[in-house]
């Protein structure tokens, strides 16, 4: 058993989006649905697939390229500043998903939506905690604290947050790194160890929902040692595991 609630959805499932859902390029909107569906290429982020008829005209070229990928085979178009994918056959017939970036704006009714659609059976919470959190990687101490925010975001371990005063920065060095959230915002500042890039990250300026991580700094679990009230936690196993292919969906730069 997982040691926190793992994503309902599997990869491959759907749902309906009950939103209307646009996106713009170039200061246009060139998609326009309220038919649009969720499906899970993994867990826990699902992609919107939009019907092709809700696409304006010219926005798409057929680069005559295929894909292949566990629900389906796509054909590759150019879209925008990257690529779209249309499906012929399959749970996603006569759809489409956009590379997230490759259009410049995306809605969901009248709000914008940043880096991919949210998940509708998710919550994400930030709760203090007096617990005693340490963080560790290779023998050295890189943060404890017993005033840490712990965020718990469903079908991902919990992230723990701690005040940039408890964190050891002379062991970190600074990355160019921006990662953006459509939860917590875009992150501010990130860190690397010399045995994991990018280990480390921070919100100077999160979401309203999230604003107590704000000026914190949290730690990928996967890839340090936390000890938590002197019991060391297992490293969990998930699709941020490895440093070098992290899903880019989040990738700023």
């Amino acid at each position: 058993m997982s040691a926190y609630p793992e994503p309902l959805i599997p990869p491959g499932g759907t749902a309906p989006v009950p939103r209307r859902i646009r996106a713009m390029l170039d200061d246009r909107v060139v998609l326009d649905t309220t038919d649009a569906i969720y499906l899970w290429e993994f867990p826990p982020y699902p992609q919107y697939y939009i019907p092709l008829g809700d696409v304006a005209d010219g926005v798409l070229a057929d680069t005559g390229d295929t894909k292949t990928f566990g629900h389906g085979v796509a054909r590759v178009h150019n879209a925008g500043s990257g690529h779209a994918w249309v499906y012929d056959d399959g749970v996603a017939k006569d759809r489409v998903r956009f590379q997230w970036d490759a259009l410049d704006r995306w809605f969901e009714e009248d709000e914008e939506v940043f880096v991919h659609p949210r998940n509708p059976y998710s919550r994400v919470d930030a709760i203090n905690s007096s617990r005693r959190f340490e963080v560790a990687v290779d023998g050295i101490t890189l943060a404890a604290s017993g005033s840490a925010v712990i965020v718990f975001e469903t079908g991902l371990p919990p992230r723990y947050y701690f005040p940039k005063t408890s964190v050891h920065l002379e062991h970190l060095t600074p990355s160019e790194t921006v990662t953006a959230c459509p939860y917590k915002g875009r992150t501010s500042e990130y860190w690397s160890v010399p045995s994991v890039a990018d280990v480390a990250w921070s919100y100077d300026f999160p979401t309203a929902p999230l604003l107590p991580i704000a000026g914190h700094v949290a730690f990928f679990n996967e890839n340090v040692d936390i000890t938590i009230d002197g019991v060391l936690q297992e490293r969990p196993i998930t699709p941020f595991s490895n440093p070098g292919a992290r899903p880019t969906d989040g990738a700023v730069r």
